[in-house]
């Protein structure tokens, strides 16, 4: 993880934010592409725009980011290579500094995310079968509280 640095996201960080979450999305078979790319730009474009986004930024290449608005964690995705090096956790340490509680929705078919929340100290509080949320995929709420 040399050079790796945590920033709030600029503007011109939208293509890269939207590639990560693209990515994620076409190398994942149980999660289906309900967006296009275009639309995924603008997401990104909005959660920055919000102030809500910080990236992990690794030898000048965007390789991760976590959106949060409060204690609420919108979205933490990671570049394929970034993953497993401890960059997710970094950007959730950053959000726990920041806030007493987090509280995150994670799909129940992403067993490796809930393997890395449950190691960064986040319980389960809930699961849905999906019906709230676009991608009507089964979810599991999941939350970290401050000792």
């Amino acid at each position: 993880m040399s050079g790796l640095m945590l920033r709030p996201a600029r503007p011109l960080d939208a293509g890269a934010v939207a590639g990560i979450l693209s990515g994620f999305i076409d190398e994942t078979d149980w999660m289906p592409r309900i967006h296009t790319r275009a639309e995924e730009i603008a997401f990104a474009d909005t959660l920055i725009a919000r102030g809500w986004t910080t990236v992990a930024v690794e030898d000048g290449v965007v390789s991760g980011f976590l959106s949060r608005n409060g204690e609420e964690v919108h979205a933490l995705y990671l570049a394929t290579a970034a993953r497993g090096r401890g960059i997710g956790a970094r950007l959730l340490d950053e959000a726990k500094a920041a806030s007493a509680r987090l509280a995150l929705w994670c799909f129940e078919a992403n067993t490796a995310a809930q393997g890395f929340y449950r190691a960064q100290g986040f319980d389960e509080a809930g699961r849905t079968d999906g019906a709230r949320n676009d991608e009507n995929l089964p979810d599991i709420r999941y939350v970290w509280e401050r000792a």
